[in-house]
């Protein structure tokens, strides 16, 4: 199989089109068009159903995109990186992160990141959902808590603790008889990751008995930075890490209700657990890892 035409496969069926596919690389249309078509000769099957607007991968197709396409990039890296003698993270890296994340603290990070290297063109996308990185087109995702996966491996670079906060009006409930749990206004997310009861430590250092909240959500949200401006606002107490209130608790607009332990958030950078991983990938994990030198692996 010859690789060149795998990669112009590769990158037409990555950006869904021949034209797209050719606006993206600088390589000619008419160019890739004929790689596609000697590949599909040599292996005697159609990988591109070709319509007068638009394209689609045959089944054939589709198995050889995702069976090759982060293997193509490798290869180039690998070539790359012999050719120069140096190795450099150079090239374009597309990674996924969850957008409080992202709008929190990967702006700054970002840019320093592209500073440090400037070979390297960073595509950072701020979403939530469970991207898949063959399918997506990803180098790297950043998540929160996830779930094991044979398809990738990675490091933890940061770990948040979880508190429960309220408006500074409402005041800290007294603990139920025996433990039970005591009702309380509150704000939760529409994933339903708080909506089980806050299980809230004694603190020994301020006295402030152990506590078992069992929340009310008045207010379900998508995202943890509408659910702490609605706690600004007064509706209800919130789960949330310390990192998106310090602020308000220092300014007097929230108040600490205590610590929950058992639901602290982790973030991990994670990448496909292929036997190569890339200059820039690396790069990437190790700076993040870099950055919160108190969370190890």
């Amino acid at each position: 199989m010859d690789l060149a035409a795998l990669s112009d496969f590769d990158l037409v069926a990555l950006h869904g089109g021949f034209g797209k596919a050719s606006r993206a690389s600088g390589r000619p249309k008419a160019t890739l068009s004929r790689r596609v078509m000697d590949l599909e000769a040599s292996l005697g099957v159609r990988l591109i159903e070709r319509g007068q607007r638009s394209l689609r991968l045959t089944e054939e197709g589709q198995l050889l995109f995702e069976r090759t396409s982060g293997l193509v990039r490798e290869i180039a890296e690998a070539g790359d990186a012999v050719s120069t003698g140096r190795g450099r993270p150079r090239g374009l890296l597309r990674v996924s992160a969850p957008v409080v994340f992202s709008h929190a603290v990967l702006g700054g990070l970002a840019a320093e990141f592209a500073q440090r290297f400037p070979e390297l063109r960073l595509d950072l996308v701020a979403e939530d959902r469970n991207v898949d990185l063959v399918e997506d087109g990803y180098d790297a995702v950043v998540r929160v808590n996830p779930r094991p996966d044979a398809a990738l491996v990675g490091r933890r670079f940061a770990r948040d603790e979880m508190f429960v906060v309220a408006p500074v009006s409402m005041a800290r409930p007294k603990p139920g008889p025996r433990g039970a749990a005591v009702g309380v206004p509150a704000v939760t997310l529409s994933s339903g990751f708080d909506a089980v009861p806050w299980h809230i430590a004694a603190d020994a250092a301020t006295r402030t008995p152990a506590l078992v909240l069992a929340p009310d959500g008045r207010v379900r949200l998508s995202s943890l930075l509408m659910v702490r401006d609605a706690v600004r606002h007064g509706v209800g107490a919130a789960l949330l890490p310390a990192s998106l209130f310090a602020d308000d608790v220092a300014a007097g607009r929230l108040a600490v209700w205590g610590h929950v332990p058992e639901c602290a958030v982790e973030y991990w950078v994670l990448h496909a657990s292929r036997r190569l991983v890339s200059t820039k990938v690396s790069a990437f994990v190790n700076f993040l890892v870099e950055k919160y030198p108190r969370h190890g692996p």
